[in-house]
């Protein structure tokens, strides 16, 4: 589409980063006024979750090419993007190490964390269709986009492909406005964070079947991709805790 947002003499600067950033300001400000941390509190963890969705991006990106990942180490520092989920299962240890030494409340926390990591993921779907990775598969829909700058990673070029970036990215924002209705009317605390995990769980899954970016790998070939056996994961072990967590809440209302 438009990898290169805009050149200033010998800097460039690239639509996905700039979304990136822009995700990350404002989803900054959303997690700084409605949580109990102070600023500095509410920085360090902001900058401790770059560092962990960036090292658990790329190492997910070693399932999608193992052995040639392994046998030249520098092409995961030098290659661009990111796994999502990676980056994710990366975060959810470290926003939980973070609380607990601060002795902030979890579950409520991660309420918050929950619209935190969907107003990020918003704009960086909006960055990677602009970039022209995590692309679709061809088709006669209506909906089929065409990307014609050589620049772009979107193969085939000057073909009409799914937009699954902006399937997620609609996914994703919807999915924020429904967290935001469940947070005032929420039974239990963690419940937004465990619905979060789960719907997008499962919307990632079918979204899956429209990606043509291959590369990214499969468990069983062209039936079930690294992604869609890590969204049944996800939906299993969330399901779990909502379940408990629901009982508990239930027992202490009684």
């Amino acid at each position: 589409m438009h990898p290169v947002l805009f050149e200033v003499g010998s800097i460039t600067i690239y639509s996905y980063g700039f979304l990136i950033a822009v995700g990350c300001v404002a989803a900054f400000t959303y997690m700084w006024k409605n949580s109990k941390m102070t600023f500095d509190q509410a920085n360090t963890l902001f900058i401790l979750l770059i560092i962990a969705g960036v090292i658990g991006g790329k190492l997910f990106l070693l399932f999608e090419d193992p052995m040639g990942y392994l046998r030249s180490p520098r092409r995961l520092i030098s290659t661009s993007g990111f796994v999502f989920y990676g980056s994710l299962l990366l975060c959810i240890p470290t926003m939980l190490v973070f609380f607990r030494r601060n002795k902030l409340p979890v579950l409520p926390m991660l309420d918050v964390m929950a619209i935190v990591t969907c107003i990020v993921h918003c704009f960086g779907r909006i960055g990677c269709f602009m970039a022209g990775c995590c692309y679709g598969l061809p088709t006669d829909s209506w909906l089929g986009v065409v990307f014609t700058d050589p620049v772009c990673q979107a193969k085939p070029l000057n073909t009409p492909i799914h937009p699954t970036q902006l399937y997620e990215a609609t996914f994703i924002l919807l999915l924020t406005i429904g967290l935001l209705i469940l947070k005032k009317r929420k039974t239990f605390d963690g419940q937004v964070f465990l619905v979060y995990l789960m719907v997008y769980a499962f919307g990632r899954s079918i979204i899956e079947m429209f990606r043509g970016d291959l590369e990214r790998g499969f468990v069983v070939k062209d039936i079930l991709s690294n992604s869609q056996f890590i969204s049944l994961l996800i939906v299993a072990v969330a399901a779990w805790f909502y379940v408990k967590l629901s009982r508990k809440a239930k027992l202490i209302v009684q």
